[in-house]
């Protein structure tokens, strides 16, 4: 059922707030212990904030517009009086002293936190397995992982935990995991969402964005969190327009090469066919190339050690939680270090500088292709999700990024739609468009998933 629709349901009294926080209740005791989705469950905040909103419309009072949607949260994103661990033993014991601004939007809209969703140690991470509370499962493809850091997010959306999750996006962490778990996920232009009470990881990469199953969920999420916000400085004064109605007919779609090229076949596949449905509604592919593709993963992640290391400075231990290098797991002290090396004084100039002057021609390029085209669509992520458990080198857990990166170097929206499976496991469709477009992706999104 459509968000929309079951919000409508809420106000009509087809479906009670308190009905419909029961039904993921109940869905979160049956199946949490396998999937570890959620870290933290706060169902009787959750029941009287609940019956609060069933009293206002029974009384005939004006109510949100996620009047009693209920919404999981990345563990990365400050909610007062919940546990903000970042799923890191660092944080393990910190309770968020106020709510981010996305929180207090999403409350003054009337939605319902249920609680606070698991992800790879603060963000560091592409498939949920370096959470300090272990691993998520993948629910649409039990065994396999969810994908990340936003695992959780996408776990709980996939098993129908929630109505709609909050996950962070630095290069891909709700895109991937969307992908992987068959939902849908939106990384939104950079400034469009505030970044107030979001936990680092890279700050000139991150957004905070929606997941859910169907498009209708992202739009409404999105236009309750969006906007500019005088405590975050780099939102935008204006927010960008959702309210976008576009035909997949006429609409000039880019294809780009190498994004294909750096694919797996079986993968190929499937977005071709996706492709294929849009080129039959009317959409004119338009193929495209870019030269720089081998310099997206390092240049994003040379800033990124850089960004992290800065970030976890306040982490010594004295103020709260434990010193971040005596308790974290590999990946994130192996990204504390290098960014500590790389930040050195005598060495900034050979590695960061030289990352920031390749970002700003990755810029560039993207930004010359989609002058061309309304978007550009492609596969999300190159290869299938392993399997929990299975020992990858570092760079090859980097290489599930290598499609995702492009949009937050460029600071652009960016999308992931199910686009269909490869023996059961779902597999992504990317959109990505000019800075603003975001609700350019919205309405494509809309026409895509009723092919």
């Amino acid at each position: 059922m459509e968000t929309v629709d079951k919000v409508d349901m809420i106000k009509n009294h087809g479906l009670t707030a308190s009905e419909n926080l029961e039904k993921f209740l109940k869905r979160i005791e049956a199946k949490n212990d396998d999937i570890n989705a959620f870290l933290e469950v706060r169902g009787e905040e959750a029941i009287k904030r609940a019956e609060e909103i069933d009293a206002r419309i029974a009384s005939g009072k004006e109510t949100g517009k996620l009047a009693g949607l209920v919404i999981g949260v990345k563990s990365n994103i400050n909610v007062e009086d919940f546990n903000v661990s970042a799923a890191s033993k660092t944080l393990e014991n910190y309770t968020g002293s106020y709510d981010a601004t996305v929180i207090r939007r999403i409350k003054e809209e009337d939605g319902i936190i249920i609680g606070m969703t698991n992800m790879d140690e603060f963000a560091a991470g592409s498939s949920t397995e370096t959470s300090f509370f272990g691993p998520t499962d993948n629910p649409a493809a039990p065994g396999r992982i969810p994908g990340g850091s936003s695992g959780g997010s996408a776990a709980a959306v996939a098993a129908g935990m929630c109505d709609l999750a909050l996950g962070s996006d630095t290069g891909g962490s709700i895109r991937n995991p969307a992908s992987h778990c068959g939902v849908m996920g939106f990384k939104p232009t950079y400034g469009a969402v505030s970044r107030q009470g979001l936990l680092d990881l890279a700050m000139s990469f991150d957004q905070i964005g929606p997941l859910a199953a169907d498009v209708s969920g992202i739009s409404l999420a999105l236009d309750v969190i969006s906007g500019y916000d005088p405590a975050d400085p780099t939102t935008l004064d204006s927010s960008p327009d959702l309210e976008v109605e576009r035909e997949l007919k006429g609409l000039r779609v880019g294809v780009v090469r190498e994004f294909l090229e750096v694919t797996d076949e079986a993968i190929d596949e499937v977005i071709q066919g996706k492709l294929g449905a849009m080129e039959d509604e009317g959409a004119e592919i338009v193929e495209l190339e870019f030269g720089y593709i081998d310099l997206c993963l390092p240049t994003y992640y040379l800033i990124n050690y850089v960004e992290f290391f800065s970030a976890t400075r306040k982490y010594d231990g004295r103020k709260y939680g434990h010193r971040i290098e005596d308790v974290c797991g590999p990946e994130v002290l192996r990204r504390i270090h290098m960014g500590s090396y790389i930040s050195q004084k005598e060495l900034s100039g050979k590695y960061y500088k030289r990352a920031l002057q390749a970002r700003s021609l990755i810029r560039r390029e993207i930004t010359g292709l989609l002058s061309n085209v309304d978007m550009i669509a492609g596969p999300t992520v190159p290869k299938l999700p392993h399997t929990l458990g299975e020992e990858l080198e570092p760079m090859e857990m980097y290489a599930y990024d290598v499609l995702t990166v492009i949009a937050n170097l460029a600071g652009i929206p960016a999308a992931s739609i199910p686009a269909g499976d490869v023996g059961g496991v779902p597999v992504g469709l990317q959109l990505q468009a000019k800075p603003g477009d975001d609700g350019m992706i919205l309405s494509a999104m809309r026409e895509i998933a009723s092919l």
